[in-house]
Parts: structure tokens; C-alpha cells; sequence
């Protein structure tokens, strides 16, 4: 296996998180065009004519700019092959997100410098900390009037738990935003405005022990806040510790605008420097080596209608260790297969590329005819290793769906299975009332909208959402409980997911205790049983 450690090592693979509108897809935008990945960056919410986001492509993310599914990215930089998983940035889809996050290795953290901590970033970071992976905050748009400094890193430290080390410092912000000074190299970097949409920006990097040419570079004034600011940070900032940063205790912090390239170049170089080759990750509470071991990976996302003219399922996958290669036959191990992965390919956007091999650290898409699920293991076939399962989250809305048309319930329930299939959404059924009635539960309403969507514009079925009052929701664990004997309260609902496994719903969160009270021996649990 040793024959693939060059290939393996060269790999980094992270996650962008941020609320929406901090500027994480003009970011992503900013490294693929120094990975010479694309030749001009385009504009997620400019006019009608402008290209959109190469990492959104789903027709409702560019009607709203918005991200509602993440996307892979692949490109290379400086003899490294990175692969980029864009995230929602909205908070009714941080499940979207920490699926993702199981798939990355770090995340990208891009706050607004004029808006600070965010309630949705807030949320998101919450996500990161549950996988406890290293984190690296870009604060964007300092080609704006931004918050102070010192109490932007002071408030990233109070709200998400976090000790933040500046890497680079910005000089001024807004129209007299300078450039960065390095903190490691003791120089700074100016730059000249350069075109938006392009990288062919000059920057000039400057000693700081050429005082004299600081100065002219910068302006005596800015050159004295400087320097008494580089004082301020030497006594007050965390030092850089590496086993920090990597135990998620301790973010680096870089300053720029993705827009106008600022400080981007530095960011990314930087970054790779600090973050690691591809993680072992955890078989049967065994930690699976990415170089010593063959070809295994698993499931994370499952996407649905992605090209229109296909009308396919693509379930993407982070190998994890080994190279795969696509002409050999590997294990589903879920559904005790052995099978060749269809149709192999790297995704970007709504383009493709298939490919015939892939190494432990890239995302790789493949076509699924309705076999995959979200968090299968695939692996050789004579090797024994079953991957951690992702956890689904409880469902926090409720709504009724009712089809407009009924002469379509074929197409309806091919529609609504295969978006639940994703994960996007959860579907329940009444229970033991026979009817084919369907409740649909979501972590964030915004959901309901991009359900409402697809199903229209993918499967050509129009339906309606009742909203239901129920905020709660608990799966039965204990399978010899008789449903028809349980006492509830009157805000509480019997459903079944499509496992037939019954579940109850409640409008309290007080009612969930008092259900327990009335029926000794019931077990409720947060978590469905995947």
C-alpha cells in the first residue's frame, strides 16, 4: 500500500461553512482560480447574464443565492490536490452540513468582518464541535467597514467556545484597506485593486525592518497603529500550537476579501501548511490507516436528479483509505454485494468527469441505482470494515402534504421517497388509520420550500403542506410495547416511519415526560435507528 502514500499525502480535503452571505462561495471561487480551475469567478447573485457560482447548481439556489446542497470541488494547488465541500449556509440545512462535515478533515469557518458571529454561524460551529474537527476562520470583506479587530476575535472566543490565533493582521479596512501584515514572516503584504472576477492582482511584500518603505507602502499613520497593535496581539493572542488547532481547541485567524483577493493566496498557502493529510477514521472502534489499508469508503450524500437530462442518483463518497480503482469489484457491505461502482466520476457543480481512479481523501460520485444508503461502508471485498453510521437529526416541523393532483400518487411517491432518501427531509405515515396520508418532518422550514420546489420542477407534482402544530418527536425503542394500548396525552400523535417503526409526536416538550410517567417500561429516544 506504501506505493500510494505520495498520492494520499498530497491530498487535503475541507468543508466551507459560514451564515449566508459572508462571502464562502466567492471564496471557494478565489481558490479554484489559483488552482487554474476556472478562468473567471462569476456571480451568484449578479444579473441574469452573469455565470453563476460554479459550486451551485440546483435552479432554486440560483433563483435565491443560496446554497441548499453542498457540492465537491476538486483542483490543484502548489503540488497539492484539494477537494472542497461547499455547505449550506443556512441553518435549516445544518443536518446537510454535518453529513459534509463527516466527510472533510477541517473546515473553513468565513465570517463577515462588519457582522461578526452570526446566529447561524453560531449553530454551524455547533455542528463542527460535534465532530470536533480543526477549524480555521477567514474573516471576509474587509474591503468594507469592518468591526474592530480585537473585538471581532474577542467575540469568535466568547460565542463559540474557541481560542482564536491570528495568523495575518489586516491594515485598515474599507476604502483604506491596505493589506495584511504576516505575522510569521514579520512583513507586510499591500496590494493594488485588482479586477474583480480575476486573480492578477500585484502584491507587494515588504520587510518590516525596511521602516522606510513600510511607510511609504502604508502611511505613517497606519504604519504607528501597526506597530502598536503587533504589541497589543504579541501579549494578548494564543501562540500557535498545531495539536490545538487539530483538536478543534484553537482556530488560526486570517484577514482578507475574497472579493477583491485580498489576502486569499496567503490563506490558502497557509492553510496547507497547517492542515493534515487525509484522517484514519473509525471501523468497529478501529481506527482504518488511509495509506496502509486497500480501497474503502463510505457514503455521506445522496443527490438526486442532479442532471436533468439523466434523471439520476448520484451517491457521493469520501474514500477513506487505499486507491480505488474503477475497474475492480468491490464490497456494499449493508447490502452484502459485491458490484462495480457504476459510472465513477468527479463532480463539479453540474459538470462531470469520470474518472478511473480516486485515493483516500477524494470525493467521488457514483451512480446509485437505489442501493445506497447515507452512511454505507464500501470497501474490497474480503475486507472486514464497517464504518461509524451518521446520525439522523430529529425533525423539528411538521407539515401534511396533500397532492393537487391525485391521478399522480406514482410519480408523488417516487418524488417524495427519493428526496428522502437524501435526507433532506424525513417521511412519516399516520399510524394504523389506513390512510396513504404523508407527514413530512424537516429540521429547518425552509425545507418544506425546496420540497414544494423539486417536486414540481423534477417529478411534476404539485402538492400542498399543512402545517401541524407538533414541535417534538421520539422514536419508540422498545418494539413490544403495544401502540394501541399506550396512554398519551392529547397533544401527542402515533405516526411510523417507513420502516413501520412507530414514533411519537408531541406538541410540549413536557408531554414526552408525562407519556413516560403513564407507561412504565416505554423507551423514547431522540435518534431514529438507522
Amino acid at each position: 500500500m506504501a506505493k500510494y502514500t505520495e498520492e494520499i499525502n498530497k491530498r487535503r480535503t475541507f468543508a466551507i461553512i459560514s451564515h449566508p452571505d459572508a462571502g464562502k462561495t466567492t471564496l471557494t471561487e478565489k481558490f479554484l482560480l489559483y488552482g487554474g480551475a476556472i478562468n473567471l469567478a462569476g456571480s451568484v447573485k449578479g444579473k441574469a447574464t452573469a455565470r453563476h457560482a460554479v459550486s451551485d447548481w440546483m435552479e432554486i439556489e440560483k433563483e435565491r443565492g443560496i446554497s441548499v446542497t453542498s457540492s465537491v470541488l476538486q483542483f490543484e494547488y502548489d503540488g497539492m490536490c484539494i477537494n472542497i465541500l461547499d455547505t449550506p449556509g443556512h441553518q435549516d440545512f445544518s443536518e446537510d452540513t454535518y453529513r459534509t462535515l463527516m466527510a472533510a478533515d477541517s473546515a473553513v469557518m468565513v465570517i463577515d468582518a462588519s457582522k461578526g458571529v452570526e446566529a447561524q454561524t453560531r449553530k454551524l460551529f455547533k455542528v463542527c464541535g460535534m465532530r470536533g474537527i480543526p477549524i480555521f476562520t477567514f474573516i471576509n470583506k474587509m474591503d468594507r467597514d469592518a468591526n474592530d479587530t480585537f473585538e471581532l476575535l474577542d467575540e469568535i472566543e466568547k460565542e463559540l467556545g474557541i481560542a482564536t490565533c491570528p495568523v495575518n493582521w489586516p491594515i485598515g479596512c474599507g476604502k483604506a484597506f491596505k493589506g495584511v501584515y504576516d505575522r510569521q514572516k514579520d512583513c507586510i503584504i499591500t496590494y493594488s485593486d485588482t479586477e474583480k472576477g480575476t486573480k492578477e492582482g500585484e502584491a507587494t511584500v515588504i520587510d518590516m525592518s525596511d521602516e522606510a518603505g513600510v511607510i511609504a507602502g502604508i502611511g505613517q499613520d497606519k504604519y504607528d497603529i501597526l506597530k502598536d497593535e503587533i504589541e497589543l496581539l504579541d501579549g494578548a493572542s494564543a501562540e500557535y500550537d498545531l495539536a490545538e488547532v487539530q483538536s478543534g481547541k484553537l482556530t488560526p485567524v486570517f484577514f482578507g476579501s475574497a472579493l477583491t483577493n485580498f489576502g486569499v493566496e496567503i490563506f490558502l498557502k497557509y492553510f496547507l501548511e497547517m492542515t493534515t493529510t487525509p484522517l484514519p477514521r473509525k471501523s468497529k472502534g478501529e481506527l482504518i490507516d488511509p495509506v496502509e489499508n486497500e480501497f474503502s469508503a463510505f457514503v455521506f450524500k445522496i443527490q438526486a436528479n442532479m442532471n436533468k437530462a439523466h434523471r439520476d442518483r448520484i451517491a457521493f463518497m469520501r474514500i477513506c483509505s487505499g486507491k480505488f480503482d474503477a475497474a475492480t469489484e468491490v464490497k456494499h457491505v449493508q447490502g452484502n454485494k459485491v458490484m462495480r461502482l457504476s459510472q465513477p466520476q468527479q463532480i463539479m457543480a453540474d459538470s462531470r468527469k469520470i474518472l478511473d481512479e480516486a485515493y483516500a481523501g477524494d470525493i467521488i460520485g457514483v451512480f446509485d441505482p437505489g442501493i445506497f444508503s447515507i452512511g454505507d461502508t464500501i470497501c474490497m471485498p474480503k475486507a472486514d470494515i464497517l464504518y461509524e453510521g451518521i446520525p439522523t437529526f430529529a425533525p423539528e416541523h411538521f407539515a401534511r402534504v396533500r397532492q393537487v393532483d391525485t391521478m399522480k400518487r406514482k410519480q408523488f411517491v417516487k418524488g417524495i421517497t427519493q428526496i428522502a432518501q437524501e435526507g433532506a427531509i424525513q417521511i412519516f405515515q399516520e399510524y394504523n388509520t389506513g390512510l396513504e396520508e404523508i407527514i413530512v418532518g424537516v429540521v429547518g422550514v425552509l425545507q418544506f420550500d425546496v420540497l414544494k420546489y423539486r417536486l414540481e420542477s423534477e417529478y411534476n407534482v404539485e402538492i400542498r403542506l399543512e402545517p401541524l402544530p407538533y414541535e417534538h418527536i421520539r422514536w419508540i425503542t422498545n418494539k413490544d410495547i403495544d401502540l394501541d394500548k399506550l396512554t398519551g396525552t392529547s397533544d401527542m400523535k402515533k405516526i411510523k416511519d417507513l420502516k413501520d417503526n412507530p414514533l411519537l409526536l408531541f406538541v410540549n416538550s413536557w408531554s414526552v415526560g408525562m407519556t413516560l410517567d403513564r407507561n412504565p417500561g416505554l423507551e423514547l429516544s431522540e435518534f431514529g435507528t438507522e
